[in-house]
């Protein structure tokens, strides 16, 4: 049986990691930073490190009601997204993820944009 890009990059210790070196990045955009005043850090990280985790075929936690009912107050727009995931796929090259992987999970998460960006369906 062939291992999930989970599996394959090391599980949630691995992903943990980038998502750390990911928000470090989040935090120092102008656009973004803003979303993240108050916001408990480490919780978010576990959280994020979750959900980038099932994207990338581990364990599934969050579903698509979730992520609209979190995401919703915060009024996202296009552009707040677009950043956002290309500082992702950014990190994860960072952290030598194969590209064609890279690919599959900024797609998973485009997939996703219509429970997270504000009037987008």
């Amino acid at each position: 049986m062939a291992q999930s890009m989970f599996e394959r990059y090391g599980g949630f210790a691995s992903i943990s990691k980038i998502v750390m070196a990911f928000y470090d990045k989040v935090l120092d955009s102008d656009r973004l930073a803003p979303f993240f005043e108050g916001v408990d850090m480490r919780r978010l990280v576990d959280h994020q490190t979750k959900f980038v985790s099932t994207v990338m075929g581990g364990p599934s936690s969050y579903t698509d009601q979730a992520l609209r009912q979190v995401h919703a107050p915060l009024q996202i727009d296009q552009a707040a997204f677009d950043e956002t995931v290309d500082l992702l796929a950014q990190t994860l090259r960072e952290f030598k993820i194969a590209p064609d992987d890279v690919a599959q999970i900024v797609q998973g998460v485009r997939a996703r944009q219509r429970y997270i960006v504000q009037g987008a369906e």
